[in-house]
């Protein structure tokens, strides 16, 4: 263990290195750009058009497989490029929006889904109307259509930065945003499916239109209230997602009402969240008719409490605690895993792509961060996070491994993340490079399909170019 860690180690130095030296020139012009430079005002269009987009490619490499039925490492080169183009003519926007997402280097034994690739897709298409005061009391707006979203801190509805792939719902979509501060949005959405799905044709980047269906639905209201204090704000949401009965569906019928309550980070001053959700209703535990109907009883609960240093660097602490309840018994009629429906888990749980190991159900983890700003444009932070099931007999769901017994405990082990982010060109050239390191505890080690290989690390190195 100590010697692929070093090994991997010196490959990380060695990485950041070639692409500080690569990238020393355009540091240096960082610092007299005047803003960043956009294919818009390059080409002096019309006031009528706006046109703007994209492009990053990740490189990531895991060694020590933790998924259940998998084997050795893996590597992946990701490929993301997006071009939106907006015609405004007020009160009405048409937004188009496409995304290109491709992998390479992954091979038959590499953990390939769509979370990865989406080849040549129309992810936004939408009509955007500026309605005015169409409700009184404030601005209202009106989009119609395929786009994307982000909702509070984004546990549960993100439009995703880090996966290669991004969410995106087609359907209507208003909000209303009071004179006086808060907001309420109202949506009813059918979810992409994005395709194609099956292992070869994503393995070949296939091009295939994505599609959706009334035969799943979500749908929800999410109200942001008014200051509750200094800087305290809150938010309060009841989401539904439902599904029909066939033999592809789990047929998930969820309500999940929720609050959040936070104040953002801000120099010699506290910072928290508090965010709470319950979720009930009905589902099956897998796709296919023949299953039993479960019913569903699980809730999510996030705090938070950081504080940020008025000293060189700014350096700001943080302790966070989250819990996603599991499934406290395989057969007992019911369902208490947590569905995080279309959540992001990259800026809470460390990285995804080839890692993702940490998912926002079946999960008590509490964690602390240190993190630095030596420059306007330079992060640095260190992560140190502990995970335990919330249930010993549930599933640790992101490397699909389970005791239905609960005799191999529920300590799954602890992460350790170190990232980097440079805004080399800001607002046009950034890069961003991690290491993960997870060492393995009693769950990871003696469950029945547990791989049994060791401790898992992982390293990306990545660069975002935005025109």
């Amino acid at each position: 263990m100590y010697c692929r860690l070093k090994h991997l180690t010196e490959s990380i130095t060695r990485s950041s290195s070639l692409l500080a030296a690569g990238t020393a020139f355009l540091g240096q012009a960082a610092e007299s750009s005047p803003s960043p430079w956009r294919l818009g005002r390059a080409v002096d269009l019309p006031s009528w058009l706006a046109v703007g987009g994209e492009h990053r490619i990740r490189y990531e490499t895991l060694d020590g497989q933790f998924r259940a039925g998998r084997t050795g490492g893996d590597q992946a080169l990701a490929l993301r490029t997006s071009l939106a183009v907006e015609l405004r003519s007020a009160p009405v926007q048409l937004v188009t929006e496409m995304l290109d997402a491709r992998q390479y280097l992954s091979d038959s034994g590499s953990p390939l889904d769509t979370t990865m690739v989406n080849a040549l897709e129309v992810l936004q298409a939408h009509v955007r109307w500026q309605a005015g005061d169409l409700i009184p009391g404030g601005t209202n707006t009106v989009r119609i259509g395929r786009e994307t979203l982000d909702l509070g801190n984004r546990r549960l509805l993100a439009r995703n930065a880090f996966r290669n792939t991004i969410n995106s719902f087609t359907g209507a979509d208003w909000l209303w945003e009071a004179t006086g501060g808060g907001s309420v949005r109202a949506f009813w959405f059918l979810p992409v499916q994005r395709l194609p799905a099956d292992f070869d044709s994503l393995l070949d980047n296939e091009i295939v239109a994505d599609t959706q269906g009334f035969g799943q639905q979500f749908w929800g209201l999410y109200g942001s209230l008014p200051t509750l204090g200094p800087g305290i704000r809150s938010e309060v949401y009841w989401l539904q997602l439902h599904e029909d009965a066939d033999a592809d569906s789990r047929r998930r019928r969820l309500h999940t009402p929720g609050l959040r309550v936070f104040r953002n980070p801000k120099a010699a001053a506290v910072d928290f969240e508090l965010e709470a959700a319950y979720q009930f209703g009905d589902l099956r535990a897998r796709a296919g008719l023949a299953e039993p109907i479960l019913d569903q009883q699980a809730h999510l609960l996030h705090a938070g409490v950081g504080y940020t240093f008025d000293a060189p660097w700014h350096p700001h602490l943080g302790i966070r605690y989250t819990e996603a309840t599991g499934d406290k018994h395989p057969a007992d009629g019911s369902n208490e895993r947590f569905d995080t429906l279309f959540g992001a888990r990259r800026w809470e749980f460390g990285p995804t792509g080839l890692y993702g190991l940490i998912a926002r159900s079946n999960l008590r983890s509490p964690d602390w961060q240190i993190a630095v700003r030596p420059k306007p444009n330079l992060e640095l932070s260190f992560t140190h996070r502990f995970v335990w099931l919330e249930s010993a007999r549930d599933a640790w769901t992101a490397a699909g491994v389970r005791d239905a017994s609960g005799n191999s405990g529920n300590y799954v082990g602890q992460q350790l993340e170190t990232r980097l982010r440079y805004d080399v060109l800001p607002g046009n050239v950034r890069l961003d490079t991690g290491f993960v390191y997870f060492a393995n505890g009693d769950f990871a080690h003696h469950a029945p399909n547990a791989t049994r290989q060791g401790d898992t690390a992982f390293t990306y190195v990545e660069l975002t170019l935005t025109f």
